[in-house]
């Protein structure tokens, strides 16, 4: 019985690190050089802008669901047009869901997450969106 209650006190303990670091991460929003802007649109047509780890491989610009707290992730799924700021760049873009083999090369290869970070975050499921560039005119 006192495993019990001793197991029980540290999930409480460890949920509330990772509720705690989830808040402070989105409530200051850090920012540097490898981050962008997302301005998303939510179904009452509300905009919405979401600092994001911007990740670069090969030419093409992602961002990835890394925390439990998605609603900008939420929101490109019902909505998949975007507007980003990421240093020089700012335009409309659209959000696109990445392959099974995409999702794996980035999550394995280009931007594994250290094991410190993830739990921290709580062990979220991770997912990938390729963010494309609106063509004017097309």
């Amino acid at each position: 019985m006192k495993i019990l209650k001793i197991a029980g006190i540290l999930l409480v303990v460890y949920v509330g690190i990772v509720v705690l670091f989830e808040s402070l991460i989105g409530y200051f929003q850090p920012s540097d050089g490898n981050t962008l802007v997302i301005t998303t649109t939510d179904a009452d047509g509300r905009k919405n802008d979401r600092v994001l780890s911007a990740i670069e491989d090969e030419g093409t610009l992602y961002v990835a669901a890394n925390h439990w707290p998605r609603a900008w992730f939420r929101a490109v799924q019902e909505n998949p047009e975007v507007a980003i700021i990421h240093g020089d760049t700012r335009g409309d873009f659209v959000a696109v869901p990445v392959s099974d083999d995409v999702h794996e090369r980035l999550d394995t290869q280009v931007q594994p997450l250290p094991l410190l970070v993830r739990f921290l975050t709580g062990f979220p499921p991770r997912y990938f969106v390729r963010l494309d560039p609106v063509v004017a005119g097309g």
